[in-house]
């Protein structure tokens, strides 16, 4: 061998093995990239429109994939291997990011779900044809091709998911369809089971777990877990948790868009319903307050003849609907501490930091007086709604007692965690005004130091900085110190706080939770501390 052939074999096979180890680090940044750009698509609903919002919206996230851009261009026209090793850099370092993005967002993680899968799988195969048309093209660029589509492959990762995402509705669509029937069949094989549809902007979780333990009294219950509220998690909820021995079925059902209840009402057809709340939650999906009123009101429209509506009336949207279309729901009853209606009501509420104390009358007349460790006024409306239920269903009031005494607060949802000196009263689930308010108004109530953190509230569309301004002023009324999570995001909770004259010593915005606990536990105080954990942003903000 001449040293000519020599050379170039050392070249051939120089430029082989900087070719495998880049498409190796190549396909690593991409399953990386792909993963948290699926895991915001699932928080986000699978909603191809609503993730595009969300990718405009949080550019800042993934700003690192202009890098892959810059190396695509810069390989293609240099082709160099000192380029492709620059490259490798970066690649690594698009690990390195992203594998931090994974540690950071796991508040609700990604589930990887049979959908999931399928999607992973197809957005592997778009960039593998990628990367296969680059390596068919090598001799227009400069014989890096691959590597260079492999790059643009990782900088186009969200919208390659996205067109996956596309490709995939059919088999989707197909496989969806085919778990609704077989949901319907086990429904239709149990069309003994008494079926409780529960939907509100807040608190029907809540509620959901309240009737459930009420209702144990006497029944044999069965409810969606946790906040499988979606049509796919009721559908999941029925074919692997209902049996025959059940006797009812609370279903929640939550809703983002116009029509999402009476999707999950043509699966299980309720035969009652209770609509907790309703308030501007979800905005940026819904547009319209009247838009919400309207999905949450299909539970009643979709109720057989007969079927009982209750409904909350201290709930000025609620009550404001049954003005104007009462006569669609000729069978509601009412519940709330203002008595509106002929329905349930509350009188004597007492709260303290060890629960709460209140008196029920019912539509007629009985009285009975009940103790919880739950503690928040509107958590005595939810259970107030429970025990409207319960009874209506032929448990008495003194068989009710024992029950609500044992109620416990759903996890993140006003949940007080007590460490002597020290109580944190978690209710990070929240993310709406009007459970806001109530929580920091909830907050006044006890004798001690009162710390409120909180990072604010989103999806309130064009209205977001008005609510939390306003947030703001309540906040400042109820709380003897205020640490926000988000400098710029809580700009309008501080102003709102600072407009009430609160003493801006007290109030500090900082960048993460860790720092405002920091703060929260480094506060000399010579009394009770009461930190209220409100509010608790998704990982896909």
């Amino acid at each position: 061998m001449g040293n000519t052939d020599f050379f170039n074999s050392i070249e051939f096979w120089g430029y082989l093995i900087l070719t495998v180890v880049f498409l190796m680090f190549a396909a690593w940044a991409f399953f990386v990239t792909l993963r948290f750009n699926l895991h915001m698509l699932q928080l986000n609903g699978y909603d191809n429109e609503e993730h595009r919002v969300w990718l405009k919206n949080n550019r800042g996230k993934q700003r690192q994939l202009i890098f892959m851009l810059i190396c695509a261009v810069v390989m293609g026209i240099y082709s160099a291997p000192v380029t492709a090793i620059i490259s490798l850099l970066f690649l690594i370092i698009d690990i390195r990011i992203y594998l931090f993005l994974k540690s950071v967002f796991t508040k609700k993680k990604l589930v990887f779900t049979t959908r999931a899968k399928r999607l992973v799988i197809t957005s592997c195969i778009l960039f593998a044809i990628l990367v296969g048309l680059g390596e068919v093209c090598e001799k227009y660029i400069h014989h890096v091709g691959g590597m260079a589509a492999a790059l643009l492959g990782i900088f186009l990762t969200p919208y390659i998911l996205l067109l996956a995402n596309v490709l995939n509705r059919p088999v989707e669509k197909q496989v969806r369809q085919y778990y609704i029937n077989d949901a319907k069949k086990v429904l239709k094989e149990n069309s003994h089971i008494k079926i409780i549809g529960i939907t509100g902007s807040y608190g029907k979780t809540s509620v959901k777990f309240y009737l459930n333990t009420l209702l144990s009294a006497k029944y044999n219950v069965l409810v969606t877990p946790e906040s499988y509220n979606t049509p796919m998690g009721v559908v999941k909820t029925i074919r692997e948790q209902m049996k025959s021995s059940h006797e009812i079925f609370v279903c929640e059902m939550g809703a983002r868009k116009v029509g999402e209840i009476k999707e999950i009402c043509d699966i299980v057809h309720p035969q009652d319903g209770l609509i907790t709340s309703i308030g501007p939650q979800h905005l940026e999906t819904f547009f319209s307050m009247d838009n919400i009123v309207k999905t949450k009101f299909e539970l009643g429209d979709e109720l057989p003849e007969g079927g009982i509506l209750f409904l909350n009336g201290d709930n000025e949207y609620i009550t404001g609907n049954l003005e104007k279309n009462g006569s669609k729901y000729p069978n509601t009853v009412m519940y709330g501490e203002s008595g509106k209606g002929n329905g349930y009501h509350t009188e004597n509420v007492k709260i303290s930091d060890m629960g709460t104390t209140f008196t029920v009358v019912t539509p007629d007349g009985e009285k009975a007086e009940f103790t919880t460790r739950l503690i928040g006024a509107h958590n005595v409306i939810n259970v107030l709604g429970a025990i409207a239920v319960a009874h209506t269903y032929g448990i008495s009031l003194a068989d009710l007692k024992v029950p609500v005494r044992r109620l416990q607060p759903a996890e993140h949802r006003l949940q007080l965690i007590d460490h002597g000196n020290v109580a944190i009263i978690d209710d990070t689930f929240n993310s709406n005004p009007i459970g806001s308010k109530a929580a920091v108004e909830m907050l006044a109530l006890f004798e001690g130091t009162r710390i409120l953190i909180t990072p604010g509230m989103v999806e309130l569309g064009e209205k977001e900085e008005e609510y939390n301004f306003k947030y703001g002023t309540y906040a400042a009324e109820c709380c003897d110190y205020i640490y926000l999570v988000g400098v710029k995001r809580t700009r309008p909770i501080y102003d709102g706080i600072l407009s009430k004259g609160f003493d801006e010593s007290r109030v500090k915005a900082v960048d993460t939770l860790q720092d405002a606990m920091k703060l929260a536990n480094a506060l000399k105080t010579d009394n009770k501390k009461y930190i209220l954990l409100e509010n608790d942003l998704p990982d896909n903000y």
